[in-house]
């Protein structure tokens, strides 16, 4: 039975990894959760590699403030940029977004023939394709940017014929040709009914998810889980604009969250 009361640290440039805490918190319920988004530097898709390094080591400083146990870089941008770089100067456990996601593509996908969607930054990063190479190179991969569907999540249209024309625009040349689809950004989770709805037959990769499955299994391996009898606590923490913050926070996860508090690091 597990006794470290400390929290978990998630962090994301902006609102995306509450995906990630969300399902964490599925899993984990005796955990308490510490979240800090960087919503005044957001995105990261368009910094150089050493200011997305630069600025993950800043939060990761700020969340061990906080005493952390574990700490989830739910970014893809930080991940791929970032993580060996953190994970060579820090001690504590370290976990990106594209690794889970892709192990489980890996396993699942029988004609190894794996569809990548994210942002404009994920996709020109090749982040995916990489690890997804290094993992299998026989595996065929086909990756695309869909830059429209964050704005259209961050409105609230996720239930509107618009953003169901928006996902066969951009996955219309995806059909038939995967049998496995990885969710590259930590909104797409939100619109994974939409998705699946359109690519039927396709199994989805919500990297939320396998994040959260893996934080469990780390957790679990290094006797670091909180006790069953734990009464779990959140805190949110953002640089810019809380009210928004907090708005959007209701669409992620369906309740309201305590207020967000403003910092800077």
């Amino acid at each position: 039975m597990g006794t470290d009361k400390r929290p978990i640290g998630i962090f994301d440039s902006g609102i995306g990894g509450l995906t990630v805490l969300k399902e964490i918190e599925k899993r984990l319920p005796c955990e308490s959760l510490i979240y800090f988004g960087d919503t005044a530097r957001v995105p990261y898709g368009n910094k150089s590699r050493q200011t997305v390094i630069r600025f993950t080591t800043e939060n990761i400083l700020f969340l061990l403030k906080k005493r952390v146990k574990l700490i989830v870089i739910a970014c893809n941008t930080s991940s791929s940029l970032a993580l060996k770089y953190v994970r060579k100067i820090f001690k504590i456990p370290i976990l990106g977004v594209i690794k889970p996601a892709v192990e489980k593509a890996i396993k699942v996908s029988k004609g190894k023939r794996i569809g990548v969607i994210g942002t404009k930054s994920t996709i020109a990063s090749r982040a995916y394709e990489e690890e997804l190479k290094r993992k299998d190179r026989n595996s065929l991969i086909f990756s695309r940017p869909c830059p429209l569907l964050v704005p259209f999540i961050e409105e609230g249209l996720i239930r509107s014929l618009l953003l169901e024309d928006l996902v066969k625009f951009y996955l219309k040349d995806l059909k038939g040709k995967i049998d496995t689809l990885i969710l590259g950004c930590t909104h797409y989770p939100l619109i994974k009914n939409v998705i699946a709805s359109y690519l039927k037959g396709v199994c989805i990769i919500d990297s939320a998810k396998e994040v959260a499955i893996n934080t469990k299994r780390i957790l679990e391996e290094n006797g670091l889980l909180a006790n069953s009898r734990n009464v779990s606590h959140k805190e949110f923490y953002v640089t810019d604009d809380p009210q928004n913050f907090f708005k959007l926070a209701k669409l992620f996860l369906k309740k309201n969250i305590e207020n967000p508090k403003l910092v800077n690091v």
